[in-house]
């Protein structure tokens, strides 16, 4: 089983990322930063890790939580620096 800081390193993850990805599926970090090394590696993987990132986003500025929101949109945009979509 890898460990949080294999995967981080693995796959050039930041805390914050696999954080969200933790949140937004209800899991352990550690799980969690398994389920975004491997999905990262894919173009389909990392379209399905924004929306993630997407969704958080928008449940944080429905419920007002703003600071939230703007954490989150912080990690979404160096997200998508490191990893852009191509279409």
């Amino acid at each position: 089983m890898l460990s949080m800081r294999d995967c981080l390193d693995y796959c050039d993850l930041t805390e914050d990322e696999v954080e969200l990805i933790a949140e937004h599926e209800d899991i352990p970090d550690v799980a969690a930063a398994q389920l975004v090394c491997g999905l990262v590696q894919t173009p389909e993987g990392v379209v399905v890790l924004t929306r993630y990132m997407q969704e958080l986003i928008e449940r944080a500025t429905r419920r007002g939580d703003t600071e939230k929101a703007e954490r989150a949109s912080m990690v979404y945009a160096r997200f998508l620096a490191d990893h852009p979509l191509h279409h």
